[in-house]
């Protein structure tokens, strides 16, 4: 059975600890321009230490952009990059603005968009 004589305190050190949260919360949220985090971020599409480019990448790409597709189209673009990257899996293509596809690869050490044109070449590759 718990004593009467631990309840307060740790009521009191639960209550103080919440308070603690808020205001770490309230005071980052607070701090700097006025823009959220998510907006300061850089960009996926910038190449870095830890993301190689190749080709190239569609100017009007950025991560969730596009449309996904199925299909005829779909089926292709996903054929072209695992011919030129094999040993990944597809879990979805994309049709871009500018009418290309962006092919989304996972369990694959690299890339994890490879990029084919409307007429079915890959362009580029980034991950």
């Amino acid at each position: 059975m718990f004593s009467r004589k631990l309840t307060g305190p740790i009521a009191i050190g639960t209550a103080a600890i919440a308070v603690a949260m808020g205001a770490y919360a309230i005071v980052n949220q607070s701090s700097g321009n006025g823009a959220s985090g998510t907006a300061n971020a850089a960009p996926l599409a910038q190449s870095g230490p830890n993301q190689r480019v190749v080709g190239q990448i569609p100017p009007n790409w950025h991560p969730r952009s596009g449309t996904i597709i199925t299909g005829a189209a779909a089926n292709k673009a996903k054929a072209v990059a695992l011919a030129k990257y094999p040993g990944g899996t597809v879990n979805r293509v994309l049709k871009l603005s500018d009418g290309s596809y962006a092919v989304h690869m996972i369990k694959i050490s690299w890339p994890h968009h490879v990029f084919v044109s409307m007429d079915f070449t890959v362009t580029g590759a980034i991950g």
